[in-house]
């Protein structure tokens, strides 16, 4: 039965999906050049913007190493990043001989150009007025725009592992091989972050999403999905990171093993477009973040008051977009400077062992609580609450079963790491020393008291024969 057909008989059940009241961004006085025009604008936007955090982070992260960092070049050398750009073109391009040509130009080229391509579906702002049309601040808008987000993502893998392969190397096929795991493993917990994004908003689309949290509201504060879905958000920024290949999560570059990674025969600005696209990729998931769990570019409480919410409309949204994206930004530089590198068993324990399982559980959960809220699960002033206390119960549950699972896998852990009072060097072949407190057996008293009498025997047996042939050739020689 197809969806259409069902559709009737959802509608005469009353199991329909939650909708929202808010349409689509308005693209109707939108002509096409203005959005020519808004693109232009979008690719100046990030552009600046990357080379602006560039700066940002290396005069941060000095001043957390007690360094100074870039500081010749321009005021506080703020013309190092520009600098640097312009010392990539003109750097020799090398391509090494065993490489697949076609394959080695298009990954950088894929990995670039993806990145400005998410950014497409993220109100920037509201309404504003751009010669003489108004329009919203966003290039463009789909019932399903976030599943764009992770569309485009899952695509820019492709640029990793091709640039990996195509160099002919070792280490840069075994850096594609970790950048494409670590960014499919991590997408997973990612979607699920954002189910209950979906499941409180009722829809996928950007700027709806944006709407409903404007509109719900506690004693006159909008209600943030960063307050009810605290859960999702803390995934989603750990997942955010992952998908960047930043520290401490940046395991397909990782130096004392790989070189560089995927980019390693990279050179000139091959590599330039590998890094321009992280850094764009930076902005994405914080405008993402931004978008979905901050309110998007709404200003905050009580700015949102003043003067019949004058600073909540128009290019202010531009302002206040920008600032809680820069928030993520600052967070991914602090955590650069703080941090070491994680291993790489760690960090898909982390997501597949740890972050998927609890994301499962927390999108059940608030499935029941959104059913509570809409009814389907019975009328009445304690349903809410009778759903909130199961739900409790079954945390309680989970959290004495993972307890009880720990202290199990602690006692075997002492018992292998248990240090025995007899050791016998020779066990393994070789001889080994005693660790402090053991004592050594003497291994022709191990192996004699091990062997069996028969043994012994035909060991004694072996012997006199030998010391018989050995006799039995020193008369022959006399």
């Amino acid at each position: 039965m197809s969806l259409l057909t069902a559709y009737p008989d959802l509608l005469a059940s009353g199991l329909v999906l939650p909708t929202v009241d808010q349409p689509l961004a308005d693209f109707t006085d939108t002509p096409w050049w203005l959005s020519l025009v808004k693109a232009a604008l979008l690719f100046v936007y990030l552009m600046i913007s990357v080379v602006v955090v560039i700066w940002f982070e290396r005069r941060v992260i000095g001043r957390m190493q007690q360094r100074p960092g870039p500081n010749r070049l321009g005021p506080l050398g703020i013309l190092q990043t520009a600098a640097d750009g312009i010392k990539l073109f003109f750097k020799e391009d090398v391509t090494p001989k065993g490489a697949d040509k076609l394959m080695f130009l298009l990954a950088p080229l894929m990995v670039g150009s993806l990145a400005f391509v998410s950014f497409a579906i993220i109100p920037l702002s509201g309404d504003v007025s751009m010669f003489g049309h108004t329009t919203p601040l966003q290039l463009t808008d789909t019932p399903v725009a976030v599943l764009l987000v992770l569309a485009v993502a899952g695509v820019g893998a492709y640029g990793f592992v091709l640039g990996g392969w195509s160099s002919g190397s070792t280490y840069p096929l075994l850096g594609g091989l970790r950048s494409t795991a670590q960014v499919i493993s991590y997408e997973i917990a990612m979607g699920l972050s954002l189910v209950a994004v979906f499941l409180y908003a009722g829809s996928m689309s950007t700027s709806q999403i944006v709407a409903a949290q404007a509109k719900e509201t506690v004693l006159g504060i909008p209600m943030w999905y960063v307050i009810p879905l605290f859960f999702s958000f803390v995934v989603y920024v750990i997942t955010m990171v992952g998908e960047t290949n930043r520290l401490p999560f940046d395991l397909a570059e990782g130096e004392g093993e790989l070189g560089g990674g995927f980019h390693t025969e990279y050179s000139s600005m091959k590599f330039g477009m590998f890094f321009l696209g992280e850094y764009v990729n930076m902005f994405t998931v914080a405008g993402l973040a931004t978008t979905l769990f901050l309110g998007g570019w709404h200003a905050p409480w009580p700015v949102n008051q003043i003067a019949d919410g004058m600073f909540d409309q128009g290019w202010w949204g531009l302002l206040w977009f920008t600032v809680k994206m820069w928030g993520f930004i600052w967070f991914y530089v602090w955590l650069r400077g703080s941090l070491p590198r994680v291993r790489y068993d760690q960090f898909m324990h982390l997501g597949w062992k740890v972050l998927i399982p609890l994301s499962l559980a927390w999108v059940v959960a608030v499935i029941m609580i959104r059913a509570a809220q809409q009814g389907f699960l019975g009328e009445g002033r304690y349903v809410l609450f009778i759903t909130l206390g199961i739900i409790g119960l079954f945390v309680i549950a989970g959290i004495l079963l993972w307890d009880r699972y720990a202290q199990q896998r602690m006692l075997e852990r002492d018992e292998r790491l248990t240090v025995p009072e007899e050791v016998d060097p020779f066990a393994d072949g070789f001889p080994v020393p005693p660790l402090p407190g053991q004592t050594l057996i003497e291994p022709t008293q191990r192996r004699i008291e091990a062997a069996s009498p028969v043994a012994v025997s035909s060991a004694t047996t072996v012997a006199d024969d030998s010391v018989t042939t050995t006799h039995e050739t020193e008369e022959r020689r006399g």
